[in-house]
């Protein structure tokens, strides 16, 4: 969370590496690097159809004033190299600021145009749906950590599954799952049914644990990986899904 230069070669290459593979949508925030991870971007994208590139970059929950948004918004553009933010998420909900104020300021943006959609994160179902009651437009993304081994509880959620996921696929929210092999923990142990399957479909453990995700309704997710093996492999989870029988045996196995 702070800034670092030592890896900056080594960023700009994955993220150029990854939208000649096929990649679009590009996550990060002013919480990332302390903006440096912002600064990256902005340099990796550089001469490539900014029109085909979908941006998405984060508010620290204490720049969430209305004034405070508008110069976080207008900070990450600069940072960015960009005119417009294609989805501007609320990074983390804030007990201390009324959610009323940030969406004040999060509509002033989007009418300027600075930005084009308007989204949170790590929000609950209760907490979406008020932010919601103080938006003229509507709020599209939820980006939640949801994965096959967090199915109740995350960093910042509970009753994921019973309330958040219905919810989001009930109001026409996408959700962009954050950690979608847990950290790598799904594999640090030996699972005799994902192996199973993997040998079944000729995928990796990976490929399956992502396409359980995006065979879901609304919801996609955002691999993390500088490596360009792992980029070619996280694609490899697209374009196929699980069957229905295998989505509810792995729903059972790791709920």
């Amino acid at each position: 969370m702070s800034r670092d230069t030592s890896r900056d070669a080594e960023g700009i290459t994955a993220i150029r590496g990854a939208i000649e593979l096929g990649y679009t949508h590009i996550d990060t925030a002013e919480m990332y690097g302390a903006g440096h991870s912002e600064e990256l971007v902005g340099l990796a994208i550089n001469g490539f159809d900014r029109e085909s590139l979908f941006i998405t970059t984060k508010v620290l929950p204490q720049h969430l004033r209305y004034d405070d948004c508008i110069k976080a918004a207008e900070g990450s553009l600069k940072r960015l190299r960009t005119e417009y933010i294609d989805l501007y998420l609320i990074h983390i909900p804030s007990a201390e600021i009324p959610i009323k104020e940030t969406m004040k300021a999060m509509d002033s943006l989007l009418r300027q145009e600075k930005i084009k959609f308007i989204g949170v994160s790590n929000f609950s179902a209760a907490q979406l749906k008020e932010a919601q009651g103080f938006t003229e437009n509507k709020i599209v993304n939820n980006q939640i950590e949801y994965n096959l081994m967090t199915r109740h509880s995350g960093a910042y959620n509970v009753n994921i599954e019973s309330e958040i996921v219905p919810f989001c696929q009930e109001n026409d929210i996408i959700i962009t799952a954050w950690k979608p092999i847990a950290g790598g923990r799904l594999f640090q142990e030996r699972n005799k049914l994902l192996e199973e399957i993997s040998e079944e479909y000729n995928k990796t453990l990976s490929q399956i644990a992502i396409n359980w995700l995006i065979s879901k309704k609304n919801i996609i997710t955002i691999p993390k990986s500088t490596n360009t093996e792992h980029l070619k492999e996280n694609l490899g989870a697209m374009g196929w899904h699980l069957s229905e029988d295998d989505m509810k045996r792995l729903d059972e196995e790791f709920r």
